[in-house]
């Protein structure tokens, strides 16, 4: 069998074109970086862009019709896989550029997440200085690094009613109001009533 043949979903019936790269990274970003079958993520794995629904019956490039897949998962689910042909030098540096891109991708979303939990983290320590009457910015790193941990699992608005609930209910001592308010988001955490 040809590489055409291969290349069009192994049917011939459907005419693939070409899924821009822009659609790819949006399909990888909304995926995770991560195969929907294996659960692989760069750099381990290069990504490809799966068709739910194949191009031999018909199906679109429409991103609904698309999801993350690996290369080994992508191409064995064919006849034939293409990893068995030769591949020309000018493929290899393609290959090896989209794997530059995945990664560089897939470490954007993760410093953005990490940016987010430490904005998220610091708007919390201030609203606990604010309530205690301290400075702004200054806060003991023991207890932003437990602030920090509720930010990866809490979205803002449960952890600024923690501190509200908190806040209220231990205003006399810092260290108790601080307890308190960890105990408020663990419960939160494992869907526990807040103000219980």
């Amino acid at each position: 069998m040809s590489q055409t043949f291969n290349q069009a979903g192994g049917g011939g019936m459907g005419k693939r074109k070409a899924i821009s790269k822009k659609t790819r990274f949006e399909v990888f970003k909304r995926d995770g970086f991560t195969c929907a079958y294996c659960g692989g993520q760069p750099p381990k794995v290069v990504l490809h862009c799966d068709h739910i629904v194949p191009v031999a019956e018909d199906g679109t490039n429409d991103i609904d019709n698309l999801v993350t897949a690996c290369d080994a998962c992508n191409l064995g689910k064919g006849a034939r896989s293409l990893a068995a042909l030769p591949k020309t030098v000018a493929e290899k540096a393609d290959i090896l550029r989209e794997k530059e891109d995945q990664i560089a991708g897939f470490n954007a979303l993760i410093a953005e997440r990490q940016n987010r939990i430490e904005d998220t983290a610091w708007d919390i320590a201030n609203a606990l200085n604010d309530a205690w009457g301290l400075e702004r910015d200054c806060f003991n790193k023991r207890w932003l690094a437990s602030i920090i941990q509720f930010a990866d699992k809490l979205a803002l608005n449960d952890l600024l009613e923690a501190v509200v609930i908190a806040t209220a209910r231990k205003p006399y001592s810092e260290t108790q109001c601080f307890k308190y308010f960890c105990g408020i988001c663990w419960n939160k955490i494992r869907g526990e009533r807040a103000d219980g």
